[in-house]
């Protein structure tokens, strides 16, 4: 983990970067301290990693926080990839998870949790296995704002739970 402090538009923000090994301990604590909101876009989906992360997944709808997934429509995958997906989603909406899919081949790996924490970079959130990988995590409700708008995902499926 690097940590980096840097000042945009006179504004402090804090950005950190982790690596596949130190991931997933930081993001699941983001997700348990959530008040809001979690999105989750994460183009593929494993019924490993998705049952890895159900469990708190759970808990944290249970507390009242909305949680999206976005994801390609698991037709667009090979055989096993599309049974996998289809699993993974099973699991991810008995656990209140609300899951889009997507027909336009996103390959985009990113989370944000309560507009203000944002997760962007290489690692498929819900299907990372041994591939090396880098995520950036940056607390600006600024940076959130202007990835939303970037990717649209706000225009197009509505606005996040403020």
């Amino acid at each position: 983990m690097r940590i980096f402090r840097r000042r945009n538009n006179d504004q402090l923000f804090q950005t950190l970067l982790y690596d596949e090994r130190h991931f997933y301990d930081r993001f699941s604590n983001d997700l348990k301290a959530a008040k809001k909101s979690v999105l989750i876009e994460s183009p593929f989906m494993t019924l490993r990693r998705v049952r890895s992360l159900s469990d708190l997944l759970k808990r944290v709808t249970n507390r009242g926080v909305e949680v999206r997934v976005y994801s390609r429509e698991p037709r667009d995958h090979t055989p096993e990839l599309r049974s996998q997906a289809n699993q993974a989603i099973a699991v991810l909406r008995s656990a209140g998870v609300r899951v889009f899919l997507c027909d336009d081949l996103r390959h985009r790996k990113i989370a944000v949790i309560d507009d203000e924490i944002l997760w962007e970079g290489s690692l498929n959130i819900l299907s990372q296995s041994n591939s090396r990988e880098i995520m950036r995590r940056t607390v600006s409700k600024q940076y959130v704002h202007d990835m939303l708008r970037f990717t649209e995902i706000v225009n197009r499926f509505g606005s996040m739970k403020t």
